[in-house]
């Protein structure tokens, strides 16, 4: 039976809304009164659920105030709803047709509505977010700085920016770390994961801010979901290379990273990677596959963790 579905087509300014079967359409402001009107609208139609792309946050507060307006919302791939829609021989673009075609594409893929994550869940990813805006101005700021002749006073003014960035990074991370240990689950799921060495605070806090279902997944799965498990590319006898694409960006680099730091301390993951070296693989397929091993057992290790949680409260 086909539901009733709203696409929102969503900036910084507007949410472009269209209703599927039907066609109706109208604009609101994207501020907590136009998110209102849009609940309203979505109820004069009986929707059942709302359906937007992500659009590097613009999505969040509609996202969050249609949850708590008893609204069940979910998050659509950008990218999946532009090809679905130029399958459907769609090449306009305007906000209503995009609207349009996001609900005709969460018809067709039957998408569910994505969790409302939980306060603290969302705060937890609102602040691990901004350490890592700042961690990137950072190293911008000390590669200005390395580059410098003898300028003392710009040498003095990014002196100055990069003891504040400091001081920020320090006051983020010190709230992090509060946060995860006022969570009985989070504090037992970070102890769990230091236990691999080489996984440190950041790591923490990236794989339950950003992959909070960690643990809840099989591996392939949670392999798919960063973004590390290879895509098929095969064809009659015709073996293609299996690329990774998608997944969570986020989780992705900084498991590259530490899984190289890992590799130093375990000798499992080294043997690994120095087996591929000698099968002549590619440095990057190296590399992916020794992230996709360290995020195998990072999920058993949650997996584990959860269990025991479970079963102690």
């Amino acid at each position: 039976m086909m539901k009733t579905i709203c696409g929102v087509d969503v900036s910084k300014a507007k949410l472009d809304a269209c209703v599927m079967p039907g066609a109706m359409a109208r604009s609101f402001d994207n501020d907590a009164a136009g998110i209102a009107e849009l609940a309203t609208f979505c109820r004069a139609h009986a929707t059942e659920l709302v359906v937007m792309e992500a659009t590097g946050g613009f999505e969040r507060r509609a996202f969050v105030l249609l949850w708590e307006d008893g609204l069940p919302c979910a998050i659509a791939n950008a990218r999946n709803v532009r090809l679905y829609a130029e399958a459907m021989g769609v090449l306009e673009k305007t906000d209503k047709i995009d609207a349009g075609m996001i609900a005709r594409f969460a018809q067709a893929k039957g998408l569910r509505p994505t969790p409302l994550p939980s306060r603290p869940q969302q705060r937890l990813k609102a602040l691990v977010a901004r350490l890592r805006q700042v961690t990137d101005d950072l190293v911008v700021q000390k590669l200005r700085r390395s580059a410098l002749s003898d300028d003392a006073e710009m040498t003095a003014s990014l002196d100055e920016v990069i003891a504040l960035l400091k001081r920020q990074s320090r006051t983020l991370e010190g709230e992090i770390g509060s946060l995860i240990d006022d969570d009985p689950l989070w504090a037992h799921l970070a102890a769990t994961f230091r236990t691999i060495k080489g996984v440190a605070d950041r790591t923490v806090a990236w794989l339950i801010a950003d992959l909070p279902e960690i643990g809840t997944y099989d591996n392939k799965a949670i392999a798919k979901l960063a973004g590390l498990a290879p895509i098929a590319d095969d064809s009659g006898n015709r073996k293609g290379k299996r690329p990774v694409r998608g997944g969570r960006a986020g989780v992705r680099s900084i498991l590259f990273l530490v899984a190289a730091i890992a590799a130093r301390y375990d000798k499992s993951l080294a043997d690994f990677r120095n087996r591929l070296s000698k099968a002549g693989k590619e440095k990057m397929v190296i590399r992916i596959a020794l992230a996709r091993k360290l995020l195998v057992r990072l999920n058993a290790k949650a997996r584990d963790a959860r269990t025991q949680f479970a079963y102690a409260t």
